[in-house]
C-alpha cells in the first residue's frame, strides 16, 4: 500500500483539471456499486457508502498492526465514536469506486483517520469521511492504550492530509 506501488497503477487516474485532492494516499478499498445499492433516487444509498468506508477502515487498521489476529487474540477492539461524511457526487450502479485512507492524529488511545471514495474511471470525489476510533479492552468494554509497538507504527503513518471537511 506505499506510495508508487502497484495499486496505485492499476487505478486509472484522472486527467489534467480533474479531481486529484487526496490521490497521494493510500488504496484501501476497491469496489463495484450493485443495483441493489442504489436508491429509489438511483444512486447509491448512504447504508453503502459506509459500508465501504468500514471495509477501508479495517485495511487501513490492518496496515497498521491493529489487524483481525491481534484484536482476537489480546481481546482488544476498536470502536467508532465520531464520523463525519461529505457527500460530493453521485455513484450509480455499475460504477467502481476506490476508497484512499489517511492516519490523521494519533494518541495512546485513539486513533483519527480519514477516507476519500472516488469514481475510479473519471477520480472524481464521491464522498469524503473523518473518523475517530477509540481502542478498547473487550472484557472490560473500556477505552485502553495501544501498545507501545502499534502506536510508534501509527504515529509513523500520520500525514498531513486534510480531508476537506
Amino acid at each position: 500500500m506505499g506510495p508508487g506501488g502497484p495499486d496505485r497503477a492499476a487505478v486509472p487516474r484522472p486527467s489534467e483539471g480533474e479531481d486529484t485532492v487526496g490521490a497521494d494516499l493510500d488504496v484501501t478499498y476497491r469496489g463495484t456499486v450493485y443495483p441493489w445499492h442504489c436508491d429509489h433516487m438511483g444512486h447509491m444509498n448512504v447504508m453503502w457508502y459506509v459500508g465501504k468506508f468500514d471495509e477501508a477502515t479495517w485495511h487501513l487498521l490492518a496496515g497498521i498492526g491493529i489487524t483481525p489476529g491481534y484484536l482476537r487474540d489480546q481481546g482488544r477492539g476498536m470502536v467508532a465514536v465520531d464520523q463525519r461524511i461529505s457527500y460530493r457526487q453521485e455513484v450509480r450502479a455499475g460504477d467502481l469506486v476506490v476508497v484512499r485512507s489517511a492516519v490523521l492524529e494519533v494518541r495512546d488511545k485513539v486513533i483519527r483517520f480519514c477516507h476519500r471514495m472516488e469514481n475510479a474511471e473519471t477520480g472524481e470525489t464521491a464522498a469524503v469521511t473523518v473518523l475517530t476510533g477509540v481502542h478498547l479492552d473487550t472484557g472490560t468494554r473500556r477505552s485502553c492504550p495501544l501498545p507501545e509497538d502499534l502506536l510508534t507504527r501509527a504515529r509513523a503513518a500520520v500525514t498531513d492530509h486534510d480531508p476537506g471537511l
